[in-house]
């Protein structure tokens, strides 16, 4: 499985262009800039058209009008707003924490963790500052996942690896680049396949 993970958009989609190949496309939030109903449904119209088998997005802090939505009416069957929730894809779980929602709602069992927040530490510096989420690190390395993959620091774009868990900060907006994973199977990951592509 191919996993495509871009973040941090702002409502800058359409200038995106070439994405590469994958079975799955993941979008860590901020799809807006201003939190507006019309940015949203622009960029679940541009979303919805791209030709991945699987879509799946979470909200970001940008995104105001989503924060308390428990649902998006209509979505495709392959469009997953993952708002404290799951789903399974050729066996590999996938858990989306809405933004600014208690760590605690993360399930033991998640195969690829997506919030919009960086854990604290790991890919969330600027300008000296760390903006990531204490409880949050201690929740992902207690759960372990293969992936956790998130967005809101730009400055701070870009992939590690801790504790045997790969990490993606793949905020767009003053990067334009994003990262592929593959997945080989349910229960591992290639760690030495993912790649940064610069447009």
């Amino acid at each position: 499985m191919k996993i495509l993970h871009l973040s941090d958009t702002h409502g800058l989609h359409r200038q995106i262009h070439n994405l590469p190949e994958a079975d799955v496309i993941v979008h860590s939030g901020d799809i807006s800039n201003n939190g507006e109903e019309s940015e949203v449904l622009d960029f679940l119209n541009w979303y919805i058209d791209l030709p991945y088998k699987h879509k799946l997005f979470v909200t970001g802090n940008h995104d105001l009008c989503l924060w308390e939505a428990v649902d998006i009416e209509d979505l495709p069957e392959n469009v997953h707003f993952l708002q404290d929730r799951e789903c399974v894809i050729d066996g590999v779980k996938f858990y989306g924490l809405a933004y600014d929602h208690t760590e605690s709602m993360i399930p033991d069992d998640v195969d690829v963790l997506i919030t919009h927040e960086p854990p604290v530490m790991i890919l969330d510096e600027s300008d000296c500052t760390h903006w990531g989420n204490a409880l949050l690190r201690a929740r992902v390395f207690q759960v372990k996942p293969k992936l956790h993959l998130f967005g809101h620091v730009h400055k701070a774009n870009g992939t590690t690896t801790a504790n045997g868990i790969i990490f993606s900060n793949a905020a767009m907006f003053n990067h334009h680049c994003f990262h592929t994973f593959e997945l080989i199977e349910a229960d591992s990951i290639d760690h030495d396949s993912y790649e940064i592509v610069k447009n």
